[in-house]
């Protein structure tokens, strides 16, 4: 009876663990709490009932991973909505466990991340074998004849009826025509069982929409005067790690970021500078920044792996075509892609700089692989120099607002940025990201204070090297997670730079506002439509041209 009891409480407890955290820690209380798990008293209760025969014991550990599983899945899918703000999807989802274990490698190093697994896998290996040895039926005599029935004793029908007992107790539950019990009651398995299965349909369903989606008309280049509003001068779309519209809306994040970009306008203005503003609504949310990457460039709505990798599979073309259908030369800054990357090659870029071709001779910070402030220098020294007369699309990744915000860098003199050595006195900087994380409010502040440094990096290139022949658009990618930001929405700020106001005409036309804020009242739209409206909003005037004697001069006079 003891062992039995003490089953029950652990299975229970087990399967209960992911309902009792989501209760807590999810903030629209979307999944509904309760004491017990109807699969737990059906699982524990039938083992007990079972006859004892060695079998029961492989039968025991089957159950024993079966639960272990589920909580695992369900943990996962917690922490899924907590950071991504949607649920975990088996069904394209298990890519990520390899991105996990780089993320780690980065934050922690590899010897502490091996030593973490290796202590997981320890706790399961313990965790479940004894688990398996509570469910398992009593030991079987030894040389007890394989298959042969054990007589159940008189002093083991208590157990038997206890197990009969739970069972009956689970059958009461599924019922649910016990208002009282149905109100404790939870059938954790039952809805990741029902959650996934839902999820495997609109997987499929997905696939199939989507496979039409891009079937449809993608390229521009029979647009008439196509990007010739334009007048050649180069395009810089350039996107900032986790910067949403919560440092705005949050007034602790508000307190921090306001002021920067009332710095911001008013520095812009002094040195002649043209700044509009607006929003616009990101496919993700917490992560995975290349759906935003893709959904611009793209105009297609990719908001989970499947939509961006059919996307990448096909010929579809995207900006990167637009601006090469026009004359332009297009390059690719991203500094925190690591290890190969063929979506470079796919989308044409005809120049890919990544953290293993680009010249920096400082020390990684953590995840982040170079700050900010080296990563702007390096666009004006290295690729907006290094081109051959035409017009220039560049695409761009800002990472040190990428967590885990640990440390936040001073700015240093531009001239004294090289090759980024001058950044290795700030390696040991800041709190190391395993303390930082155990105090939310800290950790607030931090990702408020490394929002705050990318834009003090932003603003310390537009007016120094921002000139005449350029415009900018740098935009957030997406929300930082939302336990850190409690953000309900997916809208992001973008603000747009040139030396031309008319320049920004079609921005304003298009809801932006200016000054470094953006209209509250206004409508945000989606990132989808930002590559059809921009095409059409710089397009149908005179050709454009192939040279610009401005940026010429500039490419001889660079360092």
């Amino acid at each position: 009876m003891l062992r039995l009891t003490v089953a029950w409480v652990v299975v229970n407890a087990l399967l209960m663990t992911p309902i009792w955290l989501s209760a807590a820690v999810l903030p629209d209380g979307s999944i509904s709490g309760g004491w017990l798990a109807v699969e737990a008293a059906f699982l524990v209760g039938t083992l007990a009932l079972l006859p004892r025969r060695p079998w029961g014991v492989r039968l025991a550990w089957g159950a024993t991973i079966a639960v272990v599983l589920v909580t695992l899945v369900g943990v996962v899918d917690l922490v899924f909505q907590v950071s991504l703000a949607r649920p975990l999807n088996l069904f394209i989802d298990l890519y990520l466990v390899s991105a996990i274990y780089n993320l780690a490698v980065g934050n922690m190093g590899l010897v502490a991340t091996l030593a973490t697994l290796l202590l997981l896998l320890l706790v399961l290996g313990l965790a479940s074998f004894g688990l398996a040895r509570l469910l398992a039926p009593p030991d079987v005599p030894p040389g007890w004849p394989r298959g042969a029935p054990l007589a159940w004793p008189r002093k083991g029908m208590a157990p038997r009826l206890a197990g009969l007992a739970l069972v009956a107790f689970s059958a009461l539950g599924m019922t649910g025509t016990t208002p009282l019990i149905q109100s404790r009651l939870a059938a954790p398995v039952g809805r990741l069982v029902r959650t996934q299965a839902a999820l495997l349909r609109e997987t499929r369903e997905e696939k199939r929409r989507f496979a039409d989606e891009l079937t449809s008309p993608s390229s521009y280049a029979g647009v008439h005067g196509l990007l010739s509003g334009l007048e050649g001068r180069d395009v810089l779309l350039t996107f900032i790690e986790s910067y949403g519209m919560a440092v705005l809306n949050d007034p602790d994040f508000a307190a921090v970021i306001g002021p920067r970009l009332d710095t911001l306008a008013a520095r812009a203005g002094r040195t002649g500078l043209y700044l509009a503003t607006g929003t616009l609504i990101s496919p993700t949310t917490g992560g995975q920044s290349w759906y935003a990457h893709g959904t611009v460039i793209s105009g297609l709505w990719l908001s989970n792996q499947l939509r961006y990798e059919l996307m990448l599979a096909s010929d579809r073309e995207t900006m990167v075509d637009d601006f090469r259908h026009a004359g332009y030369r297009t390059a690719a800054l991203m500094p925190a892609i690591t290890m190969s990357w063929p979506d470079g090659v796919r989308l044409g870029y005809d120049q890919v700089h990544t953290a293993a071709n680009i010249t920096y001779g400082g020390p990684p910070l953590y995840w982040v692989t170079m700050p900010d402030q080296f990563t702007w220098s390096y666009l004006h020294r290295t690729v907006r120099h290094g081109g051959d007369g035409r017009p220039q699309f560049v695409g761009t990744a800002m990472v040190s607002s990428h967590a885990p915000w640990t440390p936040i860098l001073p700015m240093v003199d531009w001239d004294e940025i090289g090759d980024g050595s001058r950044f290795e006195s700030f390696r040991q900087e800041g709190h190391p990201p395993e303390e930082l994380w155990i105090d939310i409010e800290q950790l607030r502040a931090q990702y408020a204070r490394s929002i705050d440094y990318s834009l003090r990096a932003m603003t310390g290139y537009v007016e120094r090297y921002l000139d005449e022949g350029t415009l900018l658009i740098v935009m957030g990618d997406h929300e930082a997670a939302p336990w850190v930001t409690g953000a309900t929405s997916a809208a992001v700020p973008v603000h747009v730079f040139a030396r031309d106001r008319a320049l920004l005409k079609p921005f304003l036309d298009w809801g932006f506002r200016e000054g470094s804020r953006p209209d509250s009242n206004q409508e945000p739209h989606r990132m989808d439509e930002f590559r059809g409206w921009f095409v059409h909003a710089y397009s149908g005037g005179a050709a454009v041209p192939h040279a610009r004697p401005h940026l010429q001069r500039a490419t001889q006079e660079a360092p």
